[in-house]
């Protein structure tokens, strides 16, 4: 059956009319801040403690946008007689959002959670050069960085977390027999002195 002449505009119109009499919804941008999903990949925080200065991020960076300078201090040994330690102390690490693609590599590659995804999207520069974020900067973004989603209640417990409370189950079991053991052993001396 050949289509009917004008069907395609009275479709296209009824869409209009049905469109028309929905409320409009508007986001205010400026005013209102938008509900970012939690999962959201802002720009990336720096939790300056976990870094060792492994180099990790900035070597797995396809885009080279990761600068990181560190120096080597020598550390007093931690009982007599030991030796002196070094350890490396990061003196810079930006991160050249103008050149960063936000794969998420470096996030992944760090072994100390030291880089983290912050949901932060406002750091628009007037110039490309100002794009480049020191560790201060990147230091203030850490605290927007949301708390991890709650483990599923029907997933098993972590290994880790289970030989942990196991040591703890052991530790208070000690605990509680020395205690034991300590209020006998008074007890006993009162008796020995009752009798003699």
């Amino acid at each position: 059956m050949p289509p009917i002449p004008g069907s395609g505009l009275a479709k296209g119109l009824a869409v209009t009319l049905r469109t028309m009499t929905k409320r409009t919804v508007t986001a205010q941008y400026p005013d209102v801040q938008p509900e970012l999903p939690p999962r959201t990949r802002g720009v990336i925080g720096l939790f300056e403690e976990n870094c060792t200065v492994c180099m990790l991020c900035a070597r797995e960076c396809p885009d080279w946008c990761i600068y990181i300078d560190s120096h080597k201090e020598t550390v007093p040994p931690a009982a007599p007689g030991g030796r002196e330690r070094s350890r490396n102390v990061l003196d810079r690490f930006a991160i050249d959002f103008a050149l960063c693609m936000y794969c998420g590599i470096c996030i992944e590659v760090c072994p100390f959670d030291a880089l983290f995804w912050s949901p932060e999207f406002e750091y628009a520069e007037t110039d490309i050069h100002e794009l480049t974020h020191e560790r201060d900067k990147l230091r203030e973004w850490m605290w927007t960085v949301p708390e991890p989603p709650a483990l599923d209640p029907a997933a098993e417990e972590p290994k880790e977390i289970a030989a942990a409370r196991k040591t703890a189950d052991k530790l208070q079991a000690q605990e509680a027999q020395t205690q034991a053991a300590q209020e006998a052993q008074p007890t006993r001396t009162a008796e020995q002195e009752g009798q003699e």
